[in-house]
């Protein structure tokens, strides 16, 4: 069987897990020149890091320094490098403090570690915003239930669900005033905006590049600052040039190479990110305007991933042949996919990366949907 995929050469793709990954034709052709497994350890010098051939080592340097950080490596994704950071930093039954819009993998890997987890809520329904002082609070309770602060505090920047940006370095401040090493989980926010680390008082920052950084496969960063270089990536007594926590090797094949070449255009491309969230604004205020659809989140919007409540369409779909899935097979007609088949009560959308053309062609098709009600 030849699988063929032609979603982004065939419609406008919305899915927000999928346009920040979007690939250029240059990342393309080193995909096909590296798609051999271990692609990448040609000339490997024991491990990933400390490869020249291709410039992983300068690229490791230079995510780096993208990051605000100190040291860096690659991981297989976000969750990976969470896991080392929970891993290298607390003891089984020992806790840690997540907000409640983390991703699931932030708990799953919380769970593998035997970890402990306190959560610090949102505002719920319509905002479902963390704030910041919440994190101060939850550190309270944790002090008066166990006699001790937490051991590790991780900020999702911004959530899968809603798209809020969270005001990372005033969560930062609470860490500090409690000696509380802070992760930052930036999986949608690095690679489109810029994120710099230590500027935002973080300790350890993970990102997902085939979520930010227009790359094929499963990659991610985890990057650190100087004072937690030796614990976080420490070596094997065995095997001297391996991490302990990434078991030796993480990444290798074409996505690794990938990352070299989108690299440049990630770097100029966080430039802009004030005109890609002008783009979700837009649509949102165009959207909301048909009626009986509502933006829940934080407003205004700070990032392209919108989460829409959509009564209107709920409605539309009891009257319709295809019921819940009219919604997906109308904006299919109309070469736009990315919803998820058979929502109609919400959906979730992206517009990043798409041009002011494509966003007001967007708006036009939901509009002509709309008419039908």
């Amino acid at each position: 069987m030849n699988l063929i995929r032609t979603r982004e050469e065939c419609y406008l793709n919305l899915n927000p897990l999928q346009t920040g990954g979007r690939t250029n034709a240059a990342v393309r052709l080193t995909a096909t020149s590296f798609i051999d497994g271990y692609s990448v350890c040609d000339y490997c010098k024991g491990v990933l890091h400390l490869i020249e051939k291709p410039p992983i080592c300068q690229l490791t340097k230079d995510l780096a320094d993208f990051l605000g950080m100190d040291e860096a490596r690659l991981t297989n994704g976000a969750r990976e490098g969470k896991f080392a950071v929970i891993h290298a930093l607390l003891s089984p039954g020992e806790v840690i403090v997540v907000d409640s819009n983390r991703h699931y993998s932030t708990y799953v890997a919380a769970e593998r570690a035997g970890v402990r987890v306190y959560e610090v809520r949102n505002t719920d329904y319509p905002e479902y915003e963390i704030r910041p002082e919440v994190y101060r609070e939850t550190f309270e309770q944790v002090l008066k239930e166990t006699g001790k602060p937490p051991k590790l505090a991780l900020l999702t920047h911004v959530d899968g669900e809603y798209g809020n940006l969270v005001n990372a370095y005033e969560v930062g401040k609470i860490c500090q005033e409690y000696q509380v090493p802070f992760l930052l989980n930036s999986a949608y926010t690095a690679g489109r905006m810029e994120v710099k680390g230590k500027e935002l008082l973080a300790d350890f920052v993970v990102t997902s590049c085939h979520k930010g950084f227009g790359i094929p496969g499963t990659i991610g960063v985890l990057a650190t600052t100087e004072k937690w270089i030796d614990r976080l990536f420490r070596k094997s007594i065995k095997y001297p040039k391996k991490d302990i926590e990434l078991l030796g090797c993480t990444a290798r094949s074409e996505a690794s190479a990938c990352l070299i070449t989108a690299f440049p255009y990630v770097k100029e491309r966080v430039k802009h990110w004030e005109e890609e969230v002008k783009k979700a604004r837009w649509l949102v205020e165009r959207m909301e305007s048909l009626g009986e659809i509502e933006q829940l989140g934080v407003r205004p919007k700070e990032h392209d991933l919108i989460r829409l409540k959509t009564p209107l369409f709920s409605k539309m779909a009891e009257k319709e042949r295809k019921k819940g899935y009219f919604i997906y097979y109308e904006l299919e007609k109309r070469g736009i996919t990315g919803i998820k088949p058979g929502q109609t009560n919400w959906f979730k959308l992206s517009t990043y990366g798409l041009t002011w053309e494509q966003v007001e062609y967007l708006y036009s098709a939901f509009s002509e949907i709309a008419r039908k009600a």
